[in-house]
């Protein structure tokens, strides 16, 4: 059984009011009682995400009593977007990088590990359809993550429009694009955006976005693991940097 998991309707109530991060919160599917609803009313109140599931997964987290309620605790503390800005010198070039559907916890900790190595100031994920920061995600970051600051959002669009507002450019690595990214200025202040394994980033999430880019490839496949565009896109950005500082 996960360490990171807490069972029981009265646990997790007490974790959520005692302010603990919750990753995910599963509940049995047509859960009812006043227990039950009070629970429901409680992750509206503090933006807990639901997910309702059959019994059947439940049992298969925990060995014991779970009265239709296991919650995945997070296993660092998430921030604020406001806290990830506060946090960049005033000498250096804001960069963060945002996910827009990645959800295999290896590809997450692995850009979280290429972006604490390019000086990146922060992650930003949805609340949503997205991979857990667990230990699994903190192994493949090797600890990157435990120093990052990660931010989770309800809307990955107004996000966006609020980054902009801010005067980030933000940059979909798509190969869809004509434009490559060496074509592009890079040493503004950036949002650099990665999309899921298998389908990239959505549509409402590229039509935002300021620069499409793409890597040239010339080889027989046809893209790269998302980890491993996200290595390229991020050094690129440094390059960039480590140039116009150089001049």
């Amino acid at each position: 059984m996960d360490n990171n998991l807490i069972f029981g309707i009265r646990p997790v109530v007490e974790a959520i009011e005692a302010g603990r991060e919750i990753e995910k919160l599963y509940i049995r599917k047509g859960a009812e009682g006043q227990l039950m609803t009070e629970l429901r009313d409680l992750c509206l109140r503090h933006r807990v995400h639901v997910q309702e599931v059959p019994v059947e997964k439940l049992n298969r987290l925990v060995r014991g009593n779970h009265q239709g309620v296991v919650a995945q605790i997070a296993a660092i503390a998430y921030v604020q977007l406001d806290d990830i800005r506060d946090r960049v010198p005033d000498d250096a070039t804001p960069l963060v990088v945002v996910f827009d559907g990645v959800t295999d916890v290896r590809n997450f900790g692995a850009i979280a590990r290429s972006a604490e190595c390019a000086g990146a100031h922060g992650l930003i994920a949805p609340l949503k359809n997205s991979a857990p920061v667990n230990a699994e995600a903190i192994r493949a970051s090797a600890g990157a993550l435990t120093t990052i600051p990660v931010c989770r959002v309800g809307s990955i669009r107004n996000t966006i429009k609020t980054l902009q507002a801010e005067g980030f450019q933000v940059v979909a690595a798509t190969e869809k694009s004509r434009k490559l990214l060496y074509d592009a200025d890079l040493r503004r202040p950036t949002a650099l955006v990665m999309g899921a394994e298998e389908t990239g980033i959505s549509k409402e999430v590229l039509k935002l976005c300021d620069e499409r880019l793409a890597i040239p490839l010339i080889g027989r496949i046809e893209s790269l693991n998302v980890s491993a565009a996200a290595a390229v896109m991020l050094f690129e950005v440094v390059r960039q940097r480590i140039g116009a500082a150089t001049e």
